[in-house]
C-alpha cells in the first residue's frame, strides 16, 4: 500500500511538471495552425509558398535545436548533483550554440529561392517563399534561444512561465497575421512576407519574456544565467555539442520520415493526402501530450541521475510510461468511436470530395490507435535516454528504424502488395515499433539498467569512503572549529565574503557568505583535494571573481556537493 501511494504521488508530482510543457507545445501548434489559416484566407500561391518556406525553416530548427533540449538533462542532472555552477555553464553554452547555429543558416534562406528551385519547384512559388524566409530568418536564433531556456527552466521545474510565454507569443503572432497579411487597421498589405514578420515577433517576445523572468525572478538569481555571458568555457561548449547534435539529427530523422511519407502519399492519390494531412494533424495534437510527458520524464529522469537515487530514477521512468499508455488508451478510444465528426472539423461538407477524405480518414484514424502506442513509447524512451545523457546510440537506432526500416516498409505495403494509403501507414507503424523496441530495450536492458544499478553501488561505495576518510579527519579540523589559517588567494566565486573554511570528510570546504540574500550561508565542497596532507585546495571551475580571504571563524560543516568554482591552483587552504 505504501508502495502504491507513493506512485501515485510520484504520478501527481509528474503531471504537475508535465501539463504545462504539454500546454506549451499545443500553443507551439497553434502557431503553425493560425499561419495557415489565415494565409489560406488570403490566397492559394501564399498559402503554398509558407509551406515550402515554413517546412524549410523547421527542418534547420529540429536540426539546431539538439543543443537546447540536451541541456535540460544536462541541467536537471547538475541540480541532483547539488552543482549550481554546472547549471550556469551547461545553459550558458547551449545559448551559445544556439547563437552561433542561427546565424550559420541565415545565408540559406536569404539564397532560399535558387536552393528551392534546383528542388524542383515553381519559380514563383520560390520567389514568395524566399521572401517568407528572408524575413523569418531572423527568427531562428530567438526561436532556439527560447528552447534554450524553456530547457533550463523546465529543468528547474519551472514550466508554468513556459506555458505563458508561449500563449504570449500565440496570442501576439494571430495579431500581427491578421495586421499584415490583410493590411488591417492602417498597416500595409504584406501577404506572406507578413506572416513571417508576425512569426519573428512572436520569437522576438517570448525570449525576451523568458530572458527577463530567468534574469531577475528571486528564486533564479543566484544562477547568474547571464553573468559574463560573453566569456567562452570550452569544456562546457564541448560537452553540451556532443550531447545535442545526436539529439538535432534524430529529430530530423523523425520529422524526414513524415516528410517522405506525406510523399509517398501524393503518389497515391489527392483525396488520400487530404486525410493523411488531416489524421496527422490530429494525431500530432495527441502526440503533444506524449512529448510534454517524455519532457518532464528527462528531468525527473535527470535529477535522480545526478542525484544518485536509483529508486527515484527507476519510479520516474515507469510513472512516465505508466501515464502515457492511459492517454493513449483515451486516443484510442476517441480515434475508433468518433473519428468521422473529428475529421469533419477539418473540412467543407458542401464540397464533393468531403465524404471520400472522411472515409479514407476513417480508415487511418482506425490504423493510428496502433501508431499511437508505438508512437508514444518511442518518445517516452528518448525522454528517459536523454535523462540520462545517453543521445549517440539513439540517434543510430533511430535512423535505423524509420529510414531502414519504416520508409521501405511503407513503400513496398503501398505500391508492390497494391495495399495504398493504409499500407503507407502500417509502414509507418512498423518503423515506430522497431524504434520504441530497440529504444526501450537500450534502456531498461542495456544503458539504463547498467546506470542504475551503478547508481545504487555509487551510493554503497561513497558511504563506506566517508566513513574512512571521517576516521582519519586530523584532530585540528573539527565541526564547528577554529580555522588556523588561511593564505591569501583569490577563489572564483561570485562576489561575496568567505566566512569560514575547513576539512570536512577528507575534503576542503568553504562556507560562502553571498552578497545575495538568496545565498546566504551556501557550502561548496571542492571536487577533488589534491594532498590532503598539506590541507591544499586545487579545485576547477570558472567566473574568477576576487575574493580575499582572511582569518575567518568556521561555524557550521555540512556534507554537502558542489564544486567551488576555481582555476585548477588558483587558490591554497592551509591549516
Amino acid at each position: 500500500m505504501q508502495a502504491r501511494n507513493a506512485y501515485v504521488a510520484g504520478a501527481r508530482s509528474l503531471l504537475g511538471l508535465a501539463l504545462p510543457l504539454i500546454g506549451s507545445h499545443l500553443a507551439q501548434m497553434i502557431l503553425h495552425v493560425t499561419d495557415t489559416v489565415m494565409l489560406g484566407w488570403y490566397g492559394v500561391d501564399d498559402l503554398a509558398a509558407v509551406v515550402l518556406g515554413a517546412s524549410t525553416f523547421f527542418v534547420l530548427f529540429i536540426l539546431g535545436s539538439g543543443f537546447a533540449i540536451g541541456v535540460m538533462g544536462m541541467v536537471a542532472a547538475a541540480l541532483g548533483r547539488g552543482d549550481e555552477v554546472q547549471v550556469r555553464r551547461d545553459t550558458r553554452m547551449a545559448m551559445w550554440l544556439s547563437i552561433l547555429f542561427g546565424a550559420a543558416v541565415v545565408p540559406v534562406f536569404w539564397l532560399s529561392g535558387p536552393i528551392l528551385v534546383m528542388l524542383g519547384q515553381k519559380p514563383h512559388l520560390a520567389e514568395l517563399a524566399q521572401g517568407y524566409l528572408r524575413i523569418a530568418g531572423f527568427g531562428m536564433v530567438p526561436a532556439l534561444l527560447v528552447m534554450s531556456l524553456k530547457s533550463y527552466l523546465s529543468a528547474l521545474e519551472r514550466a508554468p512561465v513556459v506555458l505563458w510565454a508561449t500563449l504570449a507569443g500565440a496570442l501576439l503572432n494571430g495579431l500581427v497575421n491578421w495586421t499584415l497579411i490583410f493590411g488591417h487597421w492602417g498597416a500595409p498589405e504584406m501577404g506572406v512576407r507578413g506572416a513571417a514578420v508576425a512569426t519573428t515577433a512572436t520569437q522576438v517576445l517570448s525570449v525576451a519574456v523568458l530572458i527577463v523572468y530567468a534574469a531577475w525572478v528571486p528564486g533564479l538569481r543566484r544562477f547568474h544565467l547571464f553573468q559574463r555571458f560573453w566569456r567562452p568555457d570550452w569544456e562546457a561548449f564541448g560537452q553540451v555539442f556532443r550531447l545535442g547534435w545526436p539529439i538535432g539529427l534524430t529529430g530530423l530523422a523523425e520529422s524526414g520520415l513524415f516528410v517522405a511519407a506525406a510523399l509517398m502519399m501524393g503518389w497515391v492519390g489527392t483525396v488520400e493526402l487530404a486525410a493523411h494531412g488531416i489524421a496527422m494533424e490530429i494525431t500530432a495534437v495527441a502526440f503533444m501530450v506524449h512529448l510534454g510527458l517524455s519532457n518532464a520524464v528527462t528531468v525527473r529522469v535527470g535529477r535522480a541521475h545526478g542525484t544518485g537515487d536509483a529508486a527515484a530514477l527507476r519510479a520516474a521512468s515507469i510513472i512516465g510510461m505508466g501515464l502515457s499508455m492511459g492517454f493513449v488508451a483515451v486516443a484510442v478510444a476517441v480515434f475508433l468511436l468518433v473519428p468521422a465528426p473529428i475529421i469533419g472539423l477539418f473540412l467543407d461538407r458542401t464540397q464533393e470530395s468531403t465524404a471520400a477524405i472522411v472515409a479514407f480518414g476513417t480508415l487511418l484514424l482506425g490504423m493510428a490507435a496502433l501508431f499511437q502506442l508505438f508512437d508514444a513509447a518511442q518518445v517516452m524512451a528518448l525522454g528517459m535516454l536523454r535523462g540520462v545523457q545517453d543521445t549517440r546510440v539513439p540517434m543510430w537506432i533511430a535512423t535505423f528504424s524509420y529510414w531502414l526500416i519504416g520508409i521501405p516498409v511503407s513503400y513496398v505495403l503501398a505500391f508492390p502488395l497494391e495495399l495504398g494509403g493504409a499500407g503507407l501507414w502500417l509502414g509507418l507503424t512498423v518503423g515506430l515499433a522497431v524504434a520504441a523496441a530497440l529504444l526501450l530495450g537500450r534502456f531498461w536492458r542495456g544503458w539504463g539498467a547498467r546506470a542504475v544499478a551503478a547508481l545504487g553501488q555509487d551510493r554503497e561505495h561513497l558511504a563506506k569512503a566517508e566513513a574512512e576518510e571521517l576516521s582519519d579527519r586530523p584532530e585540528e579540523f573539527v565541526v564547528g572549529g577554529e580555522v588556523d589559517r588561511l593564505v591569501e588567494g583569490e577563489v572564483g566565486l561570485d562576489p561575496g565574503g568567505v566566512v569560514g573554511a575547513g576539512i570536512d570528510h577528507g575534503h576542503v570546504v568553504v562556507l560562502i557568505h553571498a552578497l545575495d540574500n538568496h545565498d546566504e550561508g551556501r557550502l561548496y565542497r571542492t571536487a577533488n583535494v589534491t594532498d590532503l596532507g598539506q590541507r591544499r585546495l586545487a579545485a576547477h571551475g570558472h567566473d574568477q571573481d576576487v575574493v580575499r580571504l582572511q582569518r575567518p571563524r568556521l561555524v557550521q560543516l555540512f556534507d554537502v556537493m558542489g564544486d567551488v568554482g576555481l582555476e585548477p591552483g588558483q587558490a591554497q587552504c592551509v591549516g
